[in-house]
């Protein structure tokens, strides 16, 4: 299959500076990335990366650290980037560490005609110092001939406070124009095929409201636990991790307003309007809509797994939350009365994210109740991960002389479909980036307002207003959050 990337677009020549060159994020994400727009002819001849990290590495070892990162895609054009490519070694916070970066995009120049992608692969607590430093070094400057940029990972602060204060540290030394913030979720395929589903099919938009939907639910399960991130997880929690980023963009994706024009400033315009829209608890509302959990001990696939207390770097009176549900609100004329409910939480029984509209009960149904008992309201199931698909769940009569009617399926699968597996998410973000597309990167308006929903939450847990519920690792979560459900009488969680 022809490669669409490879026939319409090409990053422009450009010198690709990562900090935390040496971490884990680069090594499994970001090379990787790289090598595939090096196959696929995304990226100039000219491409420079440089590395800058703390660990005592020479170039020689930063290119051989690319090779085994690489090693399943090499091509010609990734030969070359590994060839030029070059490494510092130093701390964030000495000036020399910035005079060897600056000293080799002057002797490259040439190559990388003076455009640069600074990535900060670092830990948070270093991002503003980094900014600074490449502001102090006159590193920040563009003209209408080139272009610097700078990319972020989350999280993006830990609450509404210090968000803006990163935002205003970060605006110090970028302009916003400037900034990409990066959550790979917004480059998955099928949170971005949401777009295509609602605006290209007029079989879908006009059922995609209060009238027809009864209510929506957005899962994000993971099998696995903590791993070796224990000491990390213990500063942020489930909430942080997942639900400010990750669900947020998900939801704002999903229910947004239809956009003028599917741009940057017509998709983010439209994503801010939503997440205005999501009301914010109350003290009073928080202990009957958000559930926390945390897992016990329990069998992954057959094989026995830890308790979140058990693991390394965790307190064994933790009260982080490696699961929570809640039920949210819209309020806007297209989403008035339909709840939301959206759950995450590790050591779940699988791997998997659905958004799930389940639609309205038919006013009346005429079939004999014996022949339709086992018949469910229909659903659309959007599988953003794994095996990612569009299903629809309906009704139909089964084969026979007796109107029975089940549930029956009609399945599109990206991988069947297109005969390919969808690209990993960093490779269209980093092309994205390089080409100057901010349409899938955060906008600072969203961070701040998706903190603004969950702030309360995290003052909840701070005060004790929720309780800290316990549930069974390979499970899907305590019992408190079917309850959610079960209050308003919209049924159980979906699994499909």
């Amino acid at each position: 299959m022809t490669n669409v990337i490879s026939q319409t677009r090409k990053a422009p020549p450009v010198a690709m500076v990562i900090f935390g060159a040496s971490g884990d994020l680069t090594s499994r994400k970001l090379l990787p990335a790289i090598a595939n727009l090096a196959k696929e002819g995304a990226l100039d001849e000219r491409f420079i990366l440089i590395g800058v990290a703390r660990t005592p590495l020479n170039d020689d070892s930063f290119r051989d650290l690319i090779k085994k990162a690489t090693e399943a895609n090499q091509n010609k054009t990734l030969d070359t980037i590994i060839q030029n490519a070059r490494y510092i070694s130093g701390d964030y916070s000495k000036s020399e560490t910035f005079d060897a970066l600056k000293k080799i995009l002057d002797e490259t120049q040439e190559l990388h005609h003076n455009n640069k992608l600074f990535y900060l692969a670092t830990v948070p607590e270093v991002f503003i110092e980094v900014a600074c430093a490449l502001k102090a070094n006159n590193l920040n400057t563009e003209d209408k001939d080139t272009f610097t940029r700078i990319v972020i990972e989350k999280p993006f602060g830990r609450n509404y406070e210090t968000a803006q204060q990163l935002d205003k540290s970060l605006h110090d030394c970028f302009l916003e124009s400037q900034i990409y913030r990066i959550d790979h979720y917004m480059g998955k395929e099928t949170v971005q095929n949401v777009l295509a589903l609602r605006f290209a099919n007029a079989v879908f938009e006009p059922v995609w409201n209060r009238r027809y939907v009864d209510n929506i639910q957005v899962t994000v399960a993971e099998s696995i636990g903590v791993e070796h991130r224990g000491t990390f997880y213990e500063t942020e929690g489930a909430l942080r991790d997942i639900v400010q980023n990750h669900v947020m963009q998900v939801l704002a994706i999903t229910l947004m307003e239809p956009p003028p024009v599917v741009d940057a400033q017509g998709i983010r315009d439209e994503k801010v309007k939503l997440l205005k829209s999501i009301k914010i608890f109350s003290p009073d509302e928080i202990a009957n809509k958000v559930v926390r959990g945390q897992y016990t001990a329990g069998q992954i696939d057959g094989q026995e797994v830890p308790s979140y207390r058990d693991e390394p770097g965790v307190s064994k009176d933790s009260k982080t939350e490696t699961y929570l549900a809640m039920e949210l609100e819209v309020d806007n004329f297209r989403w008035a009365g339909v709840p939301i409910y959206v759950r995450t939480g590790k050591r779940l029984k699988r791997r998997v994210t659905d958004v799930v509209l389940t639609f309205q009960k038919v006013p009346h149904l005429p079939f004999s109740p014996t022949f339709s008992r086992g018949l469910r309201q229909d659903r659309l199931v959007l599988r953003i991960q794994p095996d990612e698909s569009i299903t629809l769940h309906f009704g139909a009569k089964v084969p026979g002389p007796e109107f029975k009617l089940q549930d029956v399926t009609m399945n599109f699968s990206y991988k069947e479909e297109f005969k390919t597996t969808p690209k990993d998410a960093y490779e269209r973000l980093i092309l994205d980036a390089l080409m100057g597309d901010p349409t899938l990167f955060i906008r600072t308006d969203e961070v701040q307002q998706a903190w603004k929903i969950v702030d309360p939450v995290l003052n909840g847990f701070q005060e004790d207003l929720i309780p800290l519920a316990f549930y069974q690792a390979g499970t899907w979560g305590p019992k408190e959050a079917d309850r959610l459900l079960r209050a308003s009488q919209r049924g159980d969680w979906f699994v499909s």
